[in-house]
């Protein structure tokens, strides 16, 4: 059995079924990890022996008759910058390498296992997920299943490497700037951010980056999300963020899955220089949304100028938070220098100028309420340059730029819920993403046109087996 060739829910009914063990599912993910993950290098940590211990008692539970969750036995990874049992969480740095074992999980990974999965391992993530290449200097780089020289983007790189390499089906991540967006669209895989406060962080600690980032769950297809999201989503009184519990599952908001009758197209959102060939396999992808009925309606501008500044201010503050404490320890020397002049930076930033650049997100959104009261949502390229070498830049039409990720960060400014489809693969055979955004919370209308538009391309190819 492949993982990437049957719906997570199909697996899930074939244990609960008793067509499959949970144990024969678990042998097949720990087949698939050794085999690969030496090359991909996807999960910096591994527990298998416990995982299948939780497998045979998933299959005695069964047996039985004992109620069991919807992701009964189904593996898990969870990207190392949650909390899992059991496991260290590193942030992908050396100031946390060393850190003990975490004694609870998550409120995400908890939700996931009280429906029955299993957590694998840890799954690779750039120092503290501040850039688009999932490296750093304790675990090294992943590698794109697609092609090991390539870069799964990042930050949810070695989720999205695990699954898109078959390793496990389903994979925990977060998106501050594009996090869960830029991995998926790189490895072929379907992607979606939620709102802000939809999928709850709380706990003891606050959240990390906690105006721009949100948590979510990875798998390859649309439909997988929207079963895993309708048991990750809901109101907790430890996260001030949280969403309440929408009024009905997800899953049902995709039966009969559907365009809006208006689409809104932007290629560039006014200030950015795209790949040509990226915005040609967009552009396409836009005339078979006009094929499902919808009418789309190409904008020369979505926002004034780039903000990428002010997003970079509040990172470089967060950044500088995350590692007070250790300035002067011989620890410092292992940070990522990028990193570490980003936190530098944070640290001459005032509060004025914090709050200034917390506020131009309303700002953006505004301009986002213009378009959304016409078209229901936006759509453009997942990012805007073609996908770079492990430890290297994007390129824009051959040329490198160190921001070829320009499409996603604006979105979390805004708190928009956003999601990536698979729409081609480019000349060289790397993937290639269409982003769809919708309105303040309007996560649904996000998921059904994603759901629609990737029923209609078909795109069913996997990566290779590397050699």
């Amino acid at each position: 059995m492949d993982f990437r060739e049957i719906p997570v829910i199909a697996l899930s009914e074939l244990i609960r079924s008793k067509q499959m063990s949970a144990r024969e599912v678990m042998e097949i993910a720990i087949k698939n990890i050794e085999e690969l993950n030496p090359r991909i290098n996807a999960f910096v940590a591994l527990d298998l022996e416990k995982a299948m211990a939780e497998a045979k008692i998933k299959d005695e539970e069964i047996a039985r008759g004992d109620s069991v969750g919807v992701f009964t036995g189904i593996p898990l990874g969870v990207k190392d910058l949650e909390d899992a049992a059991g496991f260290k969480t590193t942030h992908g740095s050396a100031l946390f390498a060393n850190d003990p074992v975490k004694q609870q999980d998550s409120n995400l990974v908890r939700r996931l296992k009280a429906a029955g999965a299993i957590v694998v391992g840890k799954t690779n993530t750039p120092e503290f997920g501040w850039k688009p290449d999932t490296e750093n200097t304790t675990f090294g780089p992943t590698r794109n299943p697609w092609n090991l020289k390539r870069s799964p983007g990042g930050s949810s790189g070695g989720s999205a490497a695990a699954i898109a390499s078959g390793m496990v089906p389903i994979a925990t991540g977060s998106d501050g700037g594009g996090s869960i967006r830029i991995p998926s669209a790189a490895c072929g895989l379907s992607g979606f951010k939620p709102s802000l406060g939809r999928v709850p962080t709380g706990g003891s600690d606050p959240a990390d980056w906690k105006d721009l980032s949100t948590k979510g769950v990875m798998a390859r297809r649309i439909s997988d999300i929207v079963a895993l999201l309708d048991v990750s989503v809901g109101p907790e009184p430890s996260d001030l963020r949280s969403l309440p519990m929408p009024e009905s599952a997800w899953a049902g908001a995709l039966d009969g899955a559907h365009v809006p009758a208006l689409i809104a197209w932007s290629p560039n959102l006014g200030y950015a220089q795209v790949d040509d060939e990226i915005r040609t396999i967009c552009q396409d992808a836009t005339s078979l949304l006009e094929e499902l009925g919808a009418r789309v309606v190409e904008i020369d501008s979505v926002f004034d100028e780039d903000p990428i500044s002010k997003w970079l201010c509040e990172v470089a503050v967060y950044s500088s938070k995350m590692i007070s404490g250790f300035e002067g320890t011989e620890l410092m020397s292992q940070v990522d220098p990028g990193l570490a002049a980003i936190a530098n930076w944070g640290k001459t930033i005032s509060g004025v100028e914090l709050a200034m650049a917390q506020e131009y997100g309303h700002y953006l959104n505004l301009k986002l309420i213009e378009i959304f009261h016409q078209a229901r949502v936006l759509v453009l390229p997942t990012v805007a340059g073609q996908l770079p070498e492990c430890g290297g830049v994007g390129k824009i039409n051959g040329q490198g730029d160190m921001n070829w990720v320009k499409f996603t960060y604006p979105f979390n400014q805004t708190r928009s819920p956003a999601a990536t489809v698979t729409v081609g693969f480019t000349s060289d055979g790397m993937p290639v993403g269409l982003q769809i955004v919708g309105p303040q919370h309007g996560d649904q209308v996000v998921l059904r046109t994603a759901a629609a538009l990737e029923e209609a391309i078909g795109i069913e190819s996997t990566a290779p087996r590397p050699a």
